[in-house]
């Protein structure tokens, strides 16, 4: 309906917060093919509570000029802030969030309590998104890894963040590279060397639980199917966002034209 009113949380490819009279659906073909704007790859964004109201976010003008065209279309984007909007959103806000492919194909995902994994693993890939995109090991869990990025005496870290969690095996990979130096690290833009280093690094300096390995990190080219738990939205001292990813069986089933393009 051209009367309704969201707010849309951009996570990726840029940092927006944004008014549509679009549903979730046509909002992303919107973004990724029916804007004049030229853009290729990856969209993740969140719905926030369109009531939601901050000193930093002009919301309410934004709505006052949410009309449809001429031609009676929908206004499809309203853009409020580009700037440092993670930090200005209440986490208690947060709908459902979506990842979408190029296509216009996507994945829905619900925000649940955060349960720790019961993996072993001695380290962990950590993906930061927004504000910051970082690729980092770590030998935290997502929650303590969020608490430790969003710490405000951490120098490398943010007062949110939002990341995700890189499927990854310490000791496969390490015998893998043992065997076969020359593998192709899974991991965009990390040769295999770099990541063998990061891990002695880790493990040989006391006290050392976090390796930056990357400068950058290249979402777009890294398969839903290779991502790990789910996504996490932090906060130093409070309660964490999180949306665990569904399990490529009901991904296949629930979001079939996603999961083709995987």
């Amino acid at each position: 309906m051209a009367s309704e009113k969201h707010l849309y949380m951009i996570i990726h490819p840029n940092h927006s917060l944004i008014a549509s009279q679009l549903e979730p659906e046509h909002f992303i073909r919107h973004y990724v093919q029916g804007s004049t704007r030229y853009f290729e790859g990856r969209l993740i964004f969140v719905e926030v509570d369109p009531d939601y109201r901050h000193p930093y976010f002009d919301i309410d003008t934004a709505y006052a000029e949410l009309k449809p065209h001429e031609d009676g279309r929908p206004k499809a984007t309203k853009f409020i802030k580009s700037y440092r909007v993670l930090e200005h959103v209440d986490y208690n806000t947060l709908g459902k969030l979506y990842i979408s492919n190029s296509l216009g194909d996507y994945v829905e995902l619900e925000s649940k309590p955060y349960e720790p994994s019961i993996d072993t693993d001695e380290f962990r890939i950590m993906l930061e998104v927004n504000p910051l995109r970082f690729i980092v090991l770590t030998k935290l869990n997502c929650h303590d890894f969020g608490q430790f990025i969003t710490d405000p005496r951490n120098s490398k870290g943010a007062p949110k963040m939002a990341f995700t969690l890189l499927e990854f095996d310490t000791q496969e990979f390490l015998k893998e590279y043992e065997e076969n130096p020359l593998i192709r690290c899974y991991v965009p833009g990390i040769h295999p060397a770099r990541l063998v280093s990061a891990i002695e690094e880790v493990r040989t300096t006391p006290g050392k639980v976090v390796k930056g390995i990357s400068l950058d990190c290249p979402i777009d080219r890294i398969s839903y199917k290779y991502l790990k738990e789910g996504f996490m939205f932090a906060e130093h001292g409070k309660p964490c966002k999180f949306y665990p990813y569904l399990d490529l069986d009901t991904v296949e089933r629930k979001f079939y034209k996603f999961w083709k393009s995987m």
